[in-house]
């Protein structure tokens, strides 16, 4: 998971204290690694996937799996925060949060106590790529989920009255999760660093000096301009047969009007020509580091290789217990409390590699950050072992494989592929790539991106505490309701 996550995920990574423990899962994800390289990851991402694009230009993807009678309706939309214009910064947000309040046809507040008395879970979710609504319920519950989720595409009561009540909500979700989180602080201001042109650099949840300003009419100009059914994608997955559910979205879609969408503009950030330091200074009990590389996001699953290797080196360096940082940093050297890597190969925009880690005791960031130093270097000189990375892929396929388990993260995957431009029919692929990187490549990427000329070095350096609690969790960019 990227440190700026750009998507609302559940956390998957295999962890484990206990030797045997962590043992077992090694030898279950060897097992799965075998059966991955005889292809069955590729049948099972694969199988029963359909699709049909309305007249209207609603694209509807359809993922059966039949195992329990449960279905996930989620339709996402092509417009994130990286579409917003100076000024007008956490109207994806806070358009978002309007959403719940109302149409003619269902009052403010109606749509969550309708879902909720058909026994389903609903929410939605922001981030710089796009915005998406959910509803996980019973599958006989699903003409009621697409009637209520249409009708909000099109019929959404935007009141001034509403707005500010909402828009106070926002500011304070803003406090909580931002102002008064350092280390989700550090990373507002860390991402705004990195990013010169990209619009990567304005918060999801927005600048307050924005969401202050903001007015019912900058949701409303959103709203008409981004939600209409050319600009989204319908993705249905669970207990379902394609052809019911196809027939069920043009009957509840179906009649909702395209709209012509404005250009975008294709953003590019000038290339990093020198190391770049920042330091923030909040309420914390323990000091932070984090180190940033610029690097290249997924455009051609069956060309690039690069991405692949990235992520394969992030797993070198996390993402298990015997991985390099923890066994090295934490265990060995004991100059961290925790260190990790991450890395995000998909979205619309560029992406980063990142190295972060929490001095230990009587240890300083600059202590942690020659460390991480000498094992980039470390990299660099010697590369990685063929056995060192097959543990890796067995560890990064396996996981791959368990995600696979939840219907809503099928549903998720496909619709965040589909939005951001890559589209489902990239899954296989994208495994298939994944398990040919080679030691080689690994070595390659860590040389060519993990340069200073490429970095970006933020330090949390914690003051006293007023007395009031300090949550140290990290922030992320994606904000759920």
């Amino acid at each position: 998971m990227s440190h700026n996550a750009r998507a609302f995920y559940a956390d998957y990574t295999l962890k484990g204290s206990d030797l045997s423990v962590e043992g077992l899962k090694i030898m279950r994800a060897v097992l799965l690694y075998i059966l991955l390289l005889l292809g069955w990851s590729h049948s099972a991402a694969q199988a029963e996937v359909f699709e049909r694009t309305l007249a209207n230009g609603l694209k509807v993807v359809v993922k059966e799996d039949h195992r329990a009678p449960v279905v996930v309706q989620q339709i996402w939309y092509k417009a994130g925060s990286m579409d917003e214009s100076t000024g007008t910064t956490g109207v994806a947000h806070v358009l978002e949060h309007m959403m719940f309040k109302g149409t003619k046809a269902v009052p403010a507040g109606e749509f969550s106590k309708r879902i909720a008395a058909a026994g389903a879970r609903e929410n939605a979710f922001t981030s710089t790529d796009y915005t998406a609504y959910f509803q996980q319920l019973h599958k006989s519950q699903l003409p009621l989920a697409m009637k209520l989720e249409s009708d909000r595409m099109q019929n959404l009561n935007l009141t001034a009255k509403e707005f500010s009540k909402e828009i106070k909500v926002v500011m304070e979700e803003r406090r909580m999760r931002t102002d008064d989180e350092p280390q989700s602080l550090m990373n507002e201001i860390m991402m705004s660093t990195i990013y010169q042109e990209h619009p990567y650099h304005n918060p999801v949840i927005g600048w307050m000096s924005d969401l202050q300003v903001l007015t019912v009419n900058d949701a409303k100009v959103w709203y008409n301009r981004w939600y209409a059914p050319n600009n989204a994608t319908l993705v249905v997955a669970g207990d379902v047969k394609p052809g019911e559910v196809f027939a069920l979205a043009q009957r509840y879609y179906g009649a909702i009007p395209k709209h012509v969408l404005p250009a975008r503009r294709n953003y590019t950030e000038p290339q990093q020509v020198g190391i770049k330091r920042l330091v923030v200074k909040a309420p914390a009990e323990l000091p932070q580091l984090v180190m940033a590389y610029h690097t290249p996001t997924l455009k051609n699953p069956r060309q690039d290789w690069k991405p692949y290797a990235l992520d394969m080196l992030a797993g070198v360096l996390d993402g298990n217990e015997s991985a390099r940082l923890n066994k090295h940093l934490v265990r060995e050297q004991q100059v961290a409390s925790a260190a990790g890597a991450s890395y995000d190969s998909t979205s619309r925009g560029p992406s980063l590699f990142t190295l972060d880690a929490t001095p230990s005791t009587g240890k300083t960031v600059q202590d942690v950050e020659a460390a991480l130093r000498e094992e980039i270097a470390l990299l660099v000189k010697d590369g990685v072992s063929e056995d060192e990375l097959k543990r890796v892929k067995a560890q990064v396929m396996a996981g791959e494989v368990y995600k696979r388990d939840s219907v809503f993260y099928q549903a998720m995957q496909i619709g965040q592929l589909e939005s951001i431009g890559l589209g489902y029919q990239a899954i296989p692929v994208m495994l298939e790539k994944l398990r040919a990187v080679t030691a080689e490549q690994v070595q390659q990427v860590a040389k060519e991106f993990l340069q200073d000329d490429n970095l970006t070095v933020a330090v949390l350096d914690p003051q006293p505490l007023s007395g009031k609690p300090i949550h140290q969790s990290g922030g992320g960019s994606s904000n759920v309701r």
